[in-house]
């Protein structure tokens, strides 16, 4: 079979992957900056993160080697706060805005089995950061509070959006304080 560009928008539907915008990250963060405590209010939900119910932050610090130290906490439905520790890398070094983070340690951290963390908008003020990563199947919007306004969402969405993402896929995470339902953020903007 000739392969045009009917074809292949034919095979893009029938096997779901219609070719998305490029995921663009900002172009130079101050990793001092943003070293701190973030709150998630929102993300796309992920297999790790599925005991988490409430109040999911993750705090970043300086690490040995130049790396980051993450650590990541959360609500179960107990009421227990549970975590995990792990370390995050930069992978682009000029702008600071790609970084990999793993939670595997053998000897040592294993970055081959660690995920992208795309920093793609960020406050002039590091007062919240929209994450995602190439495949546009991860997302995160972090604050440094657990509650934002309607149109620092409507900014999110945006900008999501622009780079390629579903934002029915993204939910608003529930937050002491912030959100108390998970809605999906292109429901939320309307």
């Amino acid at each position: 079979m000739k392969f045009n560009l009917v074809t292949g928008l034919v095979l893009s539907v029938f096997m779901g992957s219609i070719a998305t915008a490029e995921v663009v990250t900002v172009p130079s963060v101050d990793l001092n900056k943003y070293i701190g405590k973030w709150y998630e209010v929102a993300s796309i939900p992920q297999s790790f993160q599925k005991k988490c119910v409430a109040n999911t932050t993750a705090v970043y610090s300086f690490a040995e080697k130049g790396r980051i130290k993450v650590d990541n906490t959360c609500e179960t439905a107990s009421g227990e706060r549970d975590g995990s520790e792990g370390r995050a890398q930069v992978e682009d070094k000029a702008t600071n805005s790609k970084l990999k983070v793993t939670f595997v340690k053998l000897f040592d951290w294993v970055f081959a089995f660690g995920g992208n963390y795309w920093i793609i908008d960020l406050a002039d003020d590091y007062s919240y950061a929209l994450i995602g990563d190439p495949t546009a199947k991860y997302a995160w919007i972090l604050s440094r509070t657990p509650n934002v306004t309607d149109e620092f969402f409507i900014r999110a969405e945006k900008k999501f959006k622009s780079q390629g993402y579903n934002t029915c896929e993204i939910l608003t995470s529930i937050q002491t304080g912030g959100m108390d339902r998970r809605i999906p953020l292109c429901d939320l903007v309307k």
